[in-house]
């Protein structure tokens, strides 16, 4: 029986990750929950789940992940408030079940130093994809990584087409179903960046091994190359309950996590390269990624930021990408990686964000 602390439990990751608890009453027990401010709904699933310990906020989160005792900690918390909770599971010895990729982007090697091997376990659907698929080879026998995009609502559509496009088309997205932050980086193509410096910090690969395919069917999660020209694929339906499960239970597979693919009909995948011209997020990730230090940081915050002003109605999507190239231009990393210089970095990043978009 693992012992189970989500974060973000009313999110799209943890209600997913109590559907796949809850199938598995024998395998898994929550013992604490984490959600940003929904204390009905919190309350509600503790008195469903007999959870005696909740929190709010992220301060709240890391000091209950120090304070119960757990066996896996799930963070599914979105944005870069997630780094605290993330590194106190690291430092209090739990297996780390990580969606919440912003805390590995932003912490960087501060992450990656407070980690056992083996200590950190993907959620996200490509890295989950990527994980499994490196069972088949050592790290010596890989080419490169591959990472898969759906192209989001957006694919196919020239620069000029997405000039005008409004909030409510950017969250319509075509197969998964997720929290407004996420589906908006998924039309920017912002996640797919951001999940290019992921696969680098968590499975060492150089930033020119890791290449993003768009496959529109999301059958195919990401794959894997090995230098005899073998690629290894892991494919499944586009239900996020398999990788919450393999990430709860890693390394062993929860029986019937989700209906497997019907190989008894037809279907055609699509495999296309990426347009660098009319999505420009991955190439500036991969810049801000090789700079290190500061600069992933600054990428995502500067993001959250123009995310949130696009939504308000203050800024254009294609306004995006835009704010965050110049905000990452500006930036003049400090001279030491601390959590005080991270914080310091982001702050700035969200002034200056700001101004970016008022000078619009």
């Amino acid at each position: 029986m693992r012992r189970i602390i989500l974060l973000g439990s009313t999110g799209s990751i943890g209600t997913q990750a109590l559907d796949v608890i809850a199938r598995n009453p024998d395998r898994f027990e929550v013992v604490g929950l984490a959600a940003g401010s929904d204390r009905e709904t919190v309350a509600e699933q503790a008195v469903r789940f007999r959870v005696e310990h909740t929190a709010l906020g992220a301060e709240e989160a890391a000091q209950l992940v120090r304070d119960v005792e757990a066996d896996v900690v799930l963070n599914g918390i979105t944005g870069s408030v997630g780094l605290g909770p993330t590194l106190a599971a690291l430092k209090a010895g739990r297996i780390l079940a990580l969606a919440n990729k912003e805390s590995l982007i932003v912490g960087g090697e501060l992450v990656r130093a407070a980690a056992s091997p083996g200590q950190i376990v993907p959620v996200d659907s490509e890295h989950s994809a990527i994980a499994q698929a490196l069972r088949s080879g050592s790290h010596e026998e890989v080419r490169r990584l591959v990472v898969t995009a759906s192209g989001g609502p957006f694919r196919g559509r020239t620069r000029a087409e997405l000039a005008d496009v409004t909030p409510a088309q950017a969250l319509a997205h075509p197969t998964w179903a997720m929290g407004p932050v996420v589906t908006t980086n998924s039309a920017t193509m912002v996640n797919k960046g951001l999940e290019v410096i992921e696969a680098h910090l968590l499975f060492d690969v150089d930033y020119d091994d890791i290449a993003v395919v768009v496959h529109p069917q999301s059958i195919v999660h990401s794959m894997v190359e090995f230098v005899d020209g073998s690629t290894i694929v892991q494919a499944s339906p586009p239900d996020m309950r398999l990788p919450i499960a393999l990430g709860l239970g890693w390394p062993d597979r929860i029986p019937e996590a989700v209906p497997a693919l019907d190989w008894s009909r037809a279907s055609s995948w699509a495999f296309e390269p990426l347009d660098d011209a009319v999505f420009p997020a991955v190439a500036l990730a991969r810049q801000v990624g090789r700079s290190g230090g500061t600069y992933p940081a600054v990428y995502n915050a500067a993001n959250e930021q123009a995310v949130e002003a696009f939504h308000a109605g203050r800024l254009q999507f294609l306004g995006i990408v835009e704010t965050v190239q110049k905000v990452v231009d500006a930036h003049e990393p400090p001279s030491e990686l601390t959590l005080e210089s991270l914080g310091q970095a982001e702050q700035w990043a969200r002034r200056r964000a700001d101004g970016v978009i008022a000078a619009v």
